[in-house]
C-alpha cells in the first residue's frame, strides 16, 4: 500500500508517493535521481546517508520516507547555486577533504547542519558536529581544515552581505 506524501525537497515542492517499507534514501536515489546520497553500511552507522530534514542531520538509510510528510530535505546536491559550490563543497575540494569521497556528501550535509547552528566552530565543534560520519580515507585533519575553510568563507559573505557589498 502506498501513502501520498508532500514536501520539498532541494527547495522543490513535490508529491510523491511511497511504499510503507520505503526508505527515504530509495526514494531519494531510486526514484529521485538524486545519487549525491550514498548507501554505505545500511545500518545507521557510517552517515554516508546523511541528507537534512528541515535543517537537523539525518540518517536517510533508516528513515522511513512517510516519515518526512510535510518536510524540507536538503541533499548534497541542494547546495550548489547558480552554478557555483557552496563554501562547505568548496572548502572539501580545496582543502582536500576528500579521498575516495564516499563520505563526503554525508560529511558536507553534517558540515551544513554545524555551521548552520554554530558559525564560527572550534575544532573541537567541529569533530562533535561530524562524531556521526565515519572517514576510512583522509584521517579527519583535511576534513577539519575544509570546515574551518568554509566557515570563514561564510562568515566573509556575511559581513559582505551586512556592509552591502556583493
Amino acid at each position: 500500500m502506498k501513502t501520498l506524501i508532500s514536501l520539498i525537497i532541494n527547495g522543490r515542492k513535490r508529491e510523491e508517493a511511497v511504499g510503507g517499507s520505503e526508505l527515504l534514501i530509495e526514494l531519494l536515489r531510486d526514484r529521485l535521481g538524486l545519487t549525491g546520497t550514498k548507501m554505505g553500511c545500511d545500518g545507521g552507522d557510517c552517515g554516508a546517508c546523511t541528507v537534512l530534514v528541515d535543517g537537523e542531520p539525518t540518517l536517510s538509510c533508516l528513515t522511513p520516507a512517510a516519515a518526512v510528510d510535510g518536510c524540507e530535505i536538503t541533499t548534497v546536491e541542494g547546495l550548489a547555486t547558480s552554478g557555483g559550490l557552496h563554501p562547505i563543497q568548496e572548502g572539501f575540494h580545496l582543502k582536500l577533504g576528500s579521498q575516495c569521497g564516499f563520505c563526503t556528501p554525508g560529511m558536507i550535509m553534517a558540515a551544513k547542519a554545524l555551521l548552520d547552528k554554530h558559525p564560527e566552530p572550534s575544532p573541537q565543534e567541529i569533530r562533535a558536529g561530524l562524531a556521526n560520519n565515519l572517514c576510512r580515507c583522509t584521517g579527519y585533519n583535511s576534513i577539519i581544515a575544509s570546515v574551518q575553510y568554509a566557515a570563514e568563507k561564510l562568515k566573509q559573505a556575511t559581513r559582505a552581505r551586512t556592509r552591502g557589498g556583493p
